[in-house]
């Protein structure tokens, strides 16, 4: 029986839960681990200071708390790894101990060096996990001490996310795009665009997917720079209907689209063989701009191939060249080489098979047809027409 009292009033015991009452800040010869324990394993690992101001308290009650948390059961403390464990590299450690040190312990605010030095040796993951704790704790100790409510400006953002992409921290460089966030961060157009470029030399489309919902969910406004890269990912991974998808919101959020992403458009419509997508393509580009590039205006003359209509090509080429700067003009060659030989390959593997033979034939005859209305109008249109007949998918 005596046993049992004393089990129940342990379990009495464990379940109240220990507050710290006292409302004074560390003491100033509190050590720097014990200031880390507070603002971090405390934070994350336990229940019963859940509820207590963050470094209140004094050394004693301090000490009493820790060892009270030893001795509850685990059951009680997260799973979730302190974000001090791990592997960070020894220059990021020591600039964030002496920013907790300054911000935690002399309540001081630590000069803009030390962050700014922060970002820039971030080496790994664990690395990014400590910076984000200390933008948390700084943001913390500007608005309870300093009085500043106002988050860190858009160039710190920036300049963070470009780290997380950096160094691979993709979850970090997301959660920086959230316009409501614990670390005072003011996400921008241009931070987001550090994690799109990271897509695209990976040529990882579901990230690229991933960062466009943030954008819209979190306001930030579409730019121009930001349809270059989105399409050069759609294109670099073959992907059309994507292409079309963020097309459409890019016009419907009213952006002035650059020369280079009607590039892209308009060579990814034309090796596909949309000719409708191609039309209303070139009506936008038009409307905007004058002239043709290379890749847009042999883009239309491909467009006027798949119509059967090879005068009408070779009228667009002819223009060209007479528009295009005399340094330029060379190119012209290049291309239309590029469309004897490797085209009629691309756009035929991409119909389907029941058209296949019948496109093949049509362009057999129009691609002759168009080569000799160039060397009519008097352009010099030396290619090799062999590649027509020779690849697989050209029927001879």
């Amino acid at each position: 029986m005596k046993s049992v009292l004393i089990a129940r009033r342990l379990s009495r015991f464990f379940k109240s839960p220990i507050f710290l009452n006292s409302d004074r800040f560390i003491a100033p010869n509190v050590q720097i681990s014990e200031a880390l324990y507070t603002s971090l394993q405390w934070r994350n690992n336990s229940t019963f200071c859940a509820h207590s101001p963050l470094f209140n308290g004094t050394h004693s009650e301090i000490e009493q708390c820790a060892l009270s948390k030893r001795t509850l059961p685990r059951a009680n403390f997260s799973s979730k790894a302190s974000i001090v464990e791990g592997s960070p590299t020894e220059a990021v450690k020591e600039l964030y101990d002496q920013i907790i040190q300054s911000v935690a312990v002399k309540r001081t605010m630590s000069p803009n060096a030390w962050l700014w030095s922060l970002i820039e040796n971030c080496k790994n993951h664990d690395d990014v996990k400590l910076l984000f704790d200390a933008l948390e704790n700084l943001r913390r100790f500007r608005m309870s001490n300093l009085r500043i409510p106002d988050n860190f400006n858009s160039n710190l953002c920036r300049e963070v996310t470009k780290t997380c992409a950096r160094v691979g921290a993709l979850d970090f460089g997301k959660r920086a795009l959230r316009k409501h966030n614990v670390h005072g961060l003011t996400p921008s157009i241009g931070s987001a665009h550090q994690l799109l470029l990271y897509a695209k030399e990976n040529n990882d489309a579901k990230l690229m997917v991933e960062i466009m919902e943030l954008l819209e969910k979190n306001d930030l406004p579409l730019q121009p720079g930001t349809a270059d890269i989105v399409f050069g990912i759609c294109y670099n991974t073959d992907n059309w209907s994507l292409m079309t998808k963020y097309s459409k919101k890019f016009i419907k959020a009213g952006v002035k689209l650059r020369q280079t992403s009607f590039d892209v458009l308009m060579e990814f419509a034309s090796k596909i063989g949309d000719v409708e997508s191609l039309r209303i393509i070139e009506k936008s580009r038009s409307e905007s701009m004058k002239n043709h590039t290379l890749s847009t205006g042999f883009s239309c003359a491909k467009g006027c191939l798949l119509e059967r209509k090879p005068e009408a090509a070779a009228t667009i080429i002819q223009v060209l060249h007479q528009d295009l700067p005399e340094a330029k003009k060379s190119g012209i060659m290049v291309e239309l080489q590029k469309l004897v030989s490797e085209w009629p390959v691309e756009v035929i593997k991409r119909q389907k098979e029941e058209t296949k033979k019948e496109l093949a034939a049509s362009l057999q005859t129009d691609i002759p047809a168009m080569i000799n209305a160039l060397i009519n109008m008097g352009l010099e249109a030396s290619v090799n027409m062999e590649d027509l007949t020779g690849k697989e998918g050209i029927p001879s």
